[in-house]
């Protein structure tokens, strides 16, 4: 699909479809719909109020174009009240459009991107622009591989539009669309791996799949086999792997290596292929989704395309460790006793709560980098979904300025997190009369106890700034948002690279 930006006007943009944005204020209102008169005649309003449209924020209408503009067809969007307003308006609204017009059949859609009347409001030029193309780009996604039936006769969107009358502004739009763009597509990435079915990736085709992303972006990757992570005595990865007929990878991705003058940020994805909990298995409703538990790896693969494509200055390492949780003879079972990597132990008295154990490995790792941050991306807990439901990662950590920068970009990309305790109190649930951790803590608290458990792993010699994401409500989605659909969400690829962006 093509995506541009143009220099043009109203009167001359030849196009399939042309999108208005309209505000709801009355004054606002009615000034915008003077000036389209001007072009549509009073027909306008007639149409608007057999419509009932009045610029409210998911309103939106279609028309037949008027001869004196070559569009064939025109939408007004709402975007509610101007005090109100922020860049997710823009993205829902443009989200609507786009999908319209794709259920008509379209092939070209164009959004004029106009801040008349918003002077006073907190939205800039440059924010409708990138949220208009976010909003069009994701919500036009869908993961079809699959279908066979009709599949040459299925509509698709051939180019989005934006565009503006002034040379100035479409010099600024025609660079956030390149550069949104980017992150859309590492989004769509994150995306396409988390929705792909366990017989496609698994451990070696993910390992692939990054490889392949950093070989055509210029980073790096280098892939342990099952050898070099036995040689290095990643514990807690070789253990939720002895179930698995599937041999285990730890993916190392790494951009702006060797630059010294740069920060170093270390990104941590959780990397099970599939998911079926192990000897305590899960029950057999909705474990079709268990594809998906590799989200947080899909995310650190997506951001690490995306950073390098938009050349971020900070030198930014992806740790992902990956395997099939399965049950069988030689799987782990409750009771079992494990060393991981840096050489703490973990008793296992649940196998579904794996994740864990194998971020716990790739944690102890990431110091070696002496990092200015750690984060880590997981489908971890239900209890965080329990907690939060779908529109919030659970997010837990030690430093309170990184979570505090990550909280800015999830409000900024609507990728929003929220704070979870992490009180000592919590501690005695994950106590172990044999081990130095235990890797469940009771019914209580899940998604802190977990976080608990990969805190036990940061070296108590040195503060390492340590936060970490739990994506299993925000990764796998139930029902499709606006510009969402159900499945895998690739969430945190656009949460990070604002974040990375405003380091």
């Amino acid at each position: 699909m093509k995506i541009q930006a143009v220099q043009t006007t109203l009167r001359q943009l030849r196009t399939d479809a042309v999108a208005l944005f309209v505000p709801e204020d009355k004054k606002l209102f009615d000034a915008e719909m003077t000036r389209l008169k001007k072009i549509f005649g009073n027909t306008l309003d007639d149409i608007v109020r057999l419509e009932n449209f009045h610029g409210k924020e998911s309103e939106t209408i279609s028309f037949l174009s008027h001869k004196k503009i070559p569009a064939q067809r025109v939408y007004l969007a709402g975007v509610g009240k101007v005090d109100k307003i922020s860049p997710e308006q823009f993205r829902r609204s443009a989200a609507s459009v786009a999908k319209h017009a794709l259920s008509m059949k379209l092939k070209e859609v164009s959004f004029r991107v106009a801040t008349s009347g918003l002077e006073n409001s907190k939205i800039t030029f440059e924010d409708i622009g990138k949220s208009v193309t976010e909003g069009a780009v994701l919500s036009l996604y869908t993961f079809d591989k699959y279908l066979t039936e009709k599949k040459n006769e299925r509509s698709s969107i051939k180019s989005l539009t934006l565009f503006d009358s002034q040379a100035e502004k479409v010099k600024s739009l025609k660079n956030i669309v390149n550069k949104t763009r980017i992150i859309c597509e590492g989004t769509i990435l994150a995306r396409n791996l988390a929705n792909a079915p366990a017989n496609e990736i698994y451990p070696e085709t993910l390992a692939e799949a990054a490889r392949a992303s950093a070989d055509k972006y210029g980073y790096s990757a280098v892939i342990w086999d099952k050898k070099k992570i036995e040689k290095e005595g990643f514990g807690g990865l070789l253990a939720v792997n002895a179930g698995s007929a599937r041999p285990p990878r730890f993916i190392i991705l790494e951009y702006n290596q060797g630059q010294k003058n740069l920060d170093t940020i270390v990104l941590i994805g959780k990397g099970i292929t599939f998911d079926s909990g192990g000897i305590s298995i899960k029950p057999s409703t909705g474990m079709a989704e268990m594809k998906m538990d590799m989200s947080g790896a899909a995310a650190v693969i997506g951001t690490m395309e995306s950073a390098a494509r938009l050349s971020i200055p900070l030198h930014i390492v992806g740790l992902i460790p990956s395997t099939e949780n399965l049950p069988s003879g030689s799987a782990m079972k409750p009771g079992d006793i494990i060393r991981h990597y840096g050489g703490k132990t973990s008793e296992v008295d649940n196998t579904d709560a794996e994740g864990r154990l194998i971020l716990a490995d790739a944690l102890v790792y990431a110091t070696q980098y002496n990092p200015a941050a750690i984060i880590d991306l997981a489908t971890l807990t239900g209890a965080c979904v329990v907690a939060l439901g779908s529109h919030a990662t659970g997010m837990m950590g030690n430093d309170d300025g990184i979570m505090k920068q990550l909280t800015a970009a999830g409000d900024s990309t609507y990728e929003r997190v929220w704070q979870l305790p992490l009180f000592e109190e919590y501690e005695k649930q994950i106590k172990s009369d044999i081990a130095d951790v235990k890797n469940v803590g009771g019914r209580w608290a899940g998604a802190i106890t977990a976080a608990l458990f990969l805190k036990k792993f940061l070296p108590k010699n040195k503060e390492y700034k340590w936060v970490h994401l739990d994506i299993a409500g925000t990764a796998m989605l139930e029902d499709a948002l606006p510009y969402t659909p159900k499945g895998g969400s690739g969430v945190g690829v656009r949460l990070l690279i604002e974040f990375l962006q405003n380091w």
